[in-house]
């Protein structure tokens, strides 16, 4: 027999040879304490904390109320029919099952990283990478997609007003009849001048927009119900339940942002007790227009004459008064909306990634922080200027589609995550909690599935080839670099 106290017969034993395996480095996972107690640090310098509950649901409000009313509507309609509004609902319900689990984990893991750092904590590094790399996709597509819907309703705005719009040579990406995207591409260096301010100063700019945002679809709401016609509803169903699928996966892009507050856990007051509050109360608002107003415009506007333009409430606006007055001035508001959506959303790709750099899984310069303004400066300006080419580069249907896949793959995680963390740590203080789990976070974790299958097999490939590079970024890079890498001597 072997005596077990006897030391190994290789005392030269290496720490290398000791170390944990490669599956074991994979799965290393981060202490949800030290997540908490990292907050806000980052290279030469930490984020300031100034951001209330008003704020904070101002900032997941204007990251997502307009995106798909503004900008995807007109594409939804023709694949649903008067049944858009049932997608909005389909859609909807499935960012509430995740919203739930995002408020649990944001207010038990308040930090910048939002379910990139829940991912972390619960499922491992592996995981935790896969989900970054996600949400990389998801905020900054998400940018640049909604700029692309910007330069639409800038053009409808100067030619209400001016009686000229920009050529389309540079007023659309390649493909779409153009050769450069300069409006695109102008919003985006807009919200970074914001962003480069300071988190305060870009929050209280985004309030203003978002005020203007909310009265402008009221306003829709209020002119466009007096061209309401019954008739329109008919048909309710014309493509039957696949069609409503569809237009619920695609209408899921206008939901996209809804998280944004989470990734300001690290600038919030109180993140405990306003991010879970921040979260919810934000998605309630939001849904409640977006069914409003998609009711408003399928009974204004028969749903075969939707296009896939960008501009569709602006052109209903004209047609129900027959004054060029109404749709310019929505078109106004569309254009500061809009901007609202660019702002907060590339708030929140700046921070993920100011997460996954203070990890050591993407470079220090996107954690380093500015003394002067407490915030990635260098992270910021890197950013925007690849969302603003993206922007200008390519067309909007395409973006839209790879956001959704990205943003639906992320939220499965995070319905994953949040029963993990019950399991792992039940008795951690928790000031929201997911009524029902695990039964609502593995509806949450279906309904993603189910979404996800409705997209289209090219946007499948386009998730496959970003998921490959992310992968071999991560063996090349963050492997090796990961602050939980075993230090090598």
């Amino acid at each position: 027999m072997l005596d077990q106290g006897a030391p190994p017969q290789n005392s030269g034993q290496t720490a290398a040879q000791a170390s944990p395996g490669i599956g074991a480095r994979l799965m290393r996972r981060k202490p949800v304490e030290r997540l908490v107690e990292e907050g806000g640090q980052g290279e030469g310098g930490s984020l300031r904390r100034t951001l209330g509950l008003w704020q904070l649901t101002m900032i997941s409000i204007g990251a997502t109320l307009g995106t798909g009313i503004f900008v995807v509507l007109g594409e939804a309609v023709p694949k649903a029919g008067p049944a858009v509004t049932l997608s909005f609902v389909i859609a909807g319900l499935t960012a509430l099952f995740s919203a739930l689990s995002y408020a649990e984990l944001a207010g038990t893991i308040p930090v910048s990283g939002s379910s990139y750092s829940y991912a972390y904590a619960t499922m491992g590094e592996l995981i935790a990478w896969i989900c970054g790399w996600c949400l990389v996709l998801e905020y900054g597509v998400s940018v640049a997609a909604v700029a692309v819907g910007w330069g639409e309703y800038l053009n409808e705005l100067l030619d209400g007003t001016i009686g000229v719009t920009i050529p389309a040579a540079l007023s659309a990406p390649p493909g779409d009849g153009g050769v450069f995207n300069l409006p695109a591409l102008i919003v985006v260096l807009l919200a970074m001048a914001f962003l480069m301010g300071g988190a305060r100063e870009s929050a209280r700019a985004n309030t203003v927009m978002v005020i203007v945002k909310i009265a402008a679809l009221v306003l829709f709401c209020a002119i466009g119900v007096q061209g309401f016609r019954s008739g329109n509803y008919e048909n309710f169903m014309p493509l039957g339940m696949a069609g409503v699928s569809a237009a619920g996966a695609t209408l899921f892009f206008s939901y996209i942002g809804f998280d944004a507050a989470s990734t300001a856990g690290e600038e919030a007051k109180n993140a405990q007790r306003d991010l879970p509050r921040a979260i919810m109360l934000s998605l309630v608002i939001v849904t409640a227009l977006y069914v409003l107003v998609a009711a408003v415009a399928v009974g204004a506007k028969p749903w075969k004459n939707f296009t896939d333009s960008e501009a569709a409430l602006a052109q209903i606006m004209r047609d129900v008064t027959g004054q060029t007055f109404w749709g310019t001035l929505l078109a106004f508001c569309a254009v500061i909306a809009i901007a609202s959506v660019v702002l907060t959303v590339l708030y929140g790709q700046t921070r993920i990634l100011f997460a996954m750099s203070r990890d050591g899984l993407v470079p220090k310069v996107f954690s380093k922080v500015h003394p002067k303004t407490k915030t990635p400066r260098t992270n910021t300006l890197i950013v925007s200027l690849f969302c603003g080419v993206l922007a200008a580069a390519i067309p909007l249907g395409q973006l839209a589609d790879a956001t959704s896949i990205g943003t639906l793959f992320a939220f499965a995680l995070v319905n994953v995550a949040v029963v993990v963390l019950r399991r792992t740590k039940p008795d951690m203080p928790r000031t929201f909690r997911v009524p029902l789990s695990p039964v609502l976070p593995a509806l949450g974790f279906g309904f993603c599935l189910w979404m996800m299958g409705s997209l289209s097999a090219v946007t499948w490939v386009v998730f496959g080839v970003w998921m490959a590079a992310g992968l071999v970024f991560y063996f090349l890079y963050g492997y090796r670099r990961s602050r939980l890498a075993p230090s090598e001597k």
